[in-house]
């Protein structure tokens, strides 16, 4: 089945508490304001942003399963849980929702931890689910302001709050993105 734009919020947002939607109706906003920032395609962002959690509230269950069964990124398994809607997210909007666009699915798989060589659309899509309007935790407000200069730089500081959290939890921070937060330095330095 072809979702519409529409069909595809319906669809989506019974799949998660009000607040969580509220969150997602501030990713997309966010993304498409990023998108016509830094060029990415805006119905690209917003589609990507629509479906960024779309998993989220599943059950660990039933993500274990998919990741499994589907043969996808099983490393994800020997980390946190937080980690596994990404990767189920963009699996389920191809074989549920029929998004076929590799830009758009990798947006989604890549909203939580980066990767390495991010596209313009990865970075939008990771940058807004940090920022968007309800979002509040120590340090929001500066990679707001960031953003509105550095794609680069408010997603590399998104990721030192996010790694530092984590050690100051002594959590096990995933390989990935602290790879995603250096390629970002690099990428930075090179333009300085």
């Amino acid at each position: 089945m072809e979702y519409n734009r529409e069909q595809l919020i319906e669809a989506v947002s019974a799949q998660m508490p009000e607040k969580r939607w509220t969150h997602t109706l501030g990713v997309m906003e966010t993304a498409v304001q990023l998108a016509r920032r830094y060029g990415a395609d805006p119905v690209k962002a917003d589609l990507a942003a629509i479906l960024h959690d779309v998993s989220k509230y599943w059950t660990i269950e039933k993500m274990r399963n998919i990741l499994v069964e589907h043969k996808l990124n099983d490393e994800l398994l020997l980390h946190d849980k937080q980690l596994w809607h990404a990767e189920v997210g963009a699996f389920t909007a191809r074989e549920v929702y029929g998004i076929t666009d590799p830009e758009i699915l990798d947006a989604i798989r890549y909203h939580t931890s980066g990767r390495v060589g991010m596209t313009l659309l990865d970075k939008v899509v990771c940058l807004a689910d940090y920022i968007e309007p309800g979002r509040d935790f120590p340090g929001v407000h500066n990679l707001r302001e960031l953003a509105q200069h550095s794609l680069e730089g408010a997603l590399a500081g998104g990721f030192d709050s996010t790694i530092s959290h984590l050690i100051a939890r002594k959590q096990i921070i995933y390989p990935l993105t602290v790879l995603s937060r250096n390629d970002l330095i690099k990428q930075l330095e090179e333009n300085i």
